[in-house]
Order: C-alpha cells, then structure tokens, then sequence
C-alpha cells in the first residue's frame, strides 16, 4: 500500500481503531439511554476485530502513510486484555503517535499496564467537575471522583500531558468552563474544549444547544489571559492557546462554527472491521471480509487506496438543515 491522497488531496496520516461497542456511561450526547437501554443488542463477540486483525490491518494502513493511531469504543478499556493490544500496536515500525480516549471510569485500575504496554498518549473525556451535572451527564450515576482517581493514576504512570475532553452543552455544563480551566490549567494536563457536535441520529442535537468555541475562549480569557499558538502539526483540530501566566495550554476544537474539513487526514475502524472515511459517514466498508477471506496485505492495501482516492466527505463544512437530518453512523460506534 502507497501513501494516496482523496478528491481534495488530503494525506491518510490517522486512524481511529474501535475496539468495542460497548460502553459503561449513557451520556446524552452519545448513547442516550432511550436509545442504548437494556434490551439494546450490541454485537457478539466473534463479530468483533481480534486483536491480531487490528494489528494486521494497523501495519496495512502504517504501510499507506498512517502515522498515528488512536484506540476508541464505546469505551476501550472494557475490551478484556486490551493492554495485550497496546503492546502488538507498540511493535508496529513506522507508528509514530499511539494513543488512546477513554471515559477514565476504569482507568486507575489500566493506566500503568497501558504505559508499560508501550501506550504513548492518553485522552480522557470529562465533561464536568461538578459531580451532580457529572451524574447527569454520564447517566449512570457515575461519580466524577472516580475518573479523577483515574486521571491522577495515570499522571504518576508517566503519562504527559494527558489530555482532557470536555464536551460544552448549553444550558447543561456551560456554567462549569472556569472550574475545569483551573482544575487543569498545569502543564500535565492540556484541556479541550469541544462544541456539541450532531453525530449520529439518536442525540437530539439542536444547533442551538451549541456553545460556538469563540464564546468560550471569550470566558476564559477574561479570567484567565490567553495566547494564541500554532498547530504542532497539519490537519490538528484543535486551535491551541497557551496561557499567558505560563501555566500550561488549552485547545478547542470548533468543529460546527470553524469546521476543518479541509484539513482531515483521518479514517476510522469500527469494532467489526466497517471502515469510514468521515466522523458523519451514513455507512462503512467492509475490511473484515477481506480480512476473513484470504486476501493479502497487499489486496487490501489496495482496496483501502481506492476508497481513500475516492473520498470527498466535507460534511461540517456544508452542514444545512438537510445534512443534519440525513442518516449517520453513531458516534459510539466508531469513537467520535
């Protein structure tokens, strides 16, 4: 497999790798619980990517110019064994970045396996400090002391800085920005702020529910001067400012008010091998099949190519009222 650019000339340089369906929170923005409840039939295990299929489809794509790859579910961490993944994942020569999100709800328990594995770097979604608006959020009743026992759990097993993933909702946890800013303003850390984002179809998303980046900045600023600075590489998505006291930096990431589209340089592995060109995709392609049925490395290599040459997904860039109702897979599905 050579490196190969879509219609719009944009590199495959990151892949997001799926490992599970499954996840343990019900937040509302991603698996709503009217949706994902008890009687939700999830895949069975034989349908799921072994590990050595991932592996085997990461070196294909390491092969094609991929130079990083994160792992995602549902919620990762709930795939048995997934350290053993890590250190398969690690071995790969030409793997620049491997990194991993995760809900921290089980992280105090993996973070040192995770980094003896070979795991680079680590992001954590937390969406509010406040252990009541947490609660909500999470719809599990999960307490958010536990995902900071696990955040500091992974501090002391070497991972810096660890990212920090907070979804805005407004009218939901929109009255908590400065509280995170401060909780994670050091430079172990580097919080992110993302904008509520209409993927899938069962989160109910309203452009209005959207707190536009540029509003927040605004807030933080004001009690917390900030700097702009540059991206660390092409196609990074979050717009990255430090603070000026020399603490440590924040990112956010605007991807319904500033979409960049025009920059993504990345594909995406559900947890039974669909692959997607785009977070908003309405359906996969089919590599476990390929994988399953004899094919060589270099068989699919060239099937991975040809999609990839064949793309053309810049759907935030032209998000109508259309698009939005349109089907899409769910962000759970393949990680967001």
């Amino acid at each position: 497999m050579s490196p190969v650019t879509d219609r719009l000339n944009r590199p495959l340089r990151d892949l997001r790798v799926s490992v599970t369906d499954r996840c343990n929170f019900r937040c509302t923005y991603c698996m709503p619980k009217e949706v994902f409840g008890r009687d939700f039939v999830f895949l069975p295990p034989g349908e799921l990517l072994s590990f050595e299929e991932i592996t085997r489809l990461a070196r294909i794509f390491v092969s094609g110019g991929v130079e990083k790859i994160r792992i995602t579910g549902g919620e990762p961490l709930l795939r048995r064994d997934l350290e053993r993944l890590i250190a398969m994942l690690a071995s790969i020569d030409g793997l620049s970045d491997l990194t991993l999100t995760t809900n921290g709800s089980l992280l105090a328990g993996k973070a040192r396996v995770l980094r003896q594995a070979g795991l680079q770097r680590l992001t954590v979604s937390l969406d509010s400090l406040d252990d009541e608006v947490f609660r909500a959020m999470n719809d599990v009743e999960f307490p958010v002391d536990r995902v900071l026992e696990g955040i500091e759990a992974a501090r002391e097993a070497g991972f810096a800085p660890i990212k920090i993933n907070m979804v805005v909702k407004r009218g939901v946890n929109d009255h908590r920005l400065l509280e995170m800013a401060s909780r994670f303003q050091a430079r172990e850390y580097i919080l992110r702020f993302i904008e509520y984002m209409d993927v899938g179809t069962t989160n109910g998303w309203q452009l209005k529910d959207v707190v536009p980046s540029s509003e927040i900045v605004r807030a933080i600023h004001a009690a917390m001067p900030l700097e702009p600075i540059g991206a660390n590489y092409h196609g990074e998505v979050a717009q990255r400012y430090r603070y000026r006291d020399g603490e440590g930096e924040i990112g956010f990431i605007s991807s319904v008010t500033a979409p960049f589209c025009g920059d993504c340089t990345r594909a995406r592995v559900s947890s039974e091998g669909l692959l997607y060109t785009c977070l908003f995709s309405a359906s996969g392609y089919d590599l476990r099949s390929l994988l399953r049925g004899g094919k060589s490395d270099s068989e699919i290599g060239g099937v991975i190519d040809r999609i990839w040459g064949l793309r053309g997904d810049r759907y935030s860039e032209i998000r109508t009222a259309d698009t939005v109702s349109l089907p899409r897979v769910e962000m759970s599905h393949i990680g967001g």
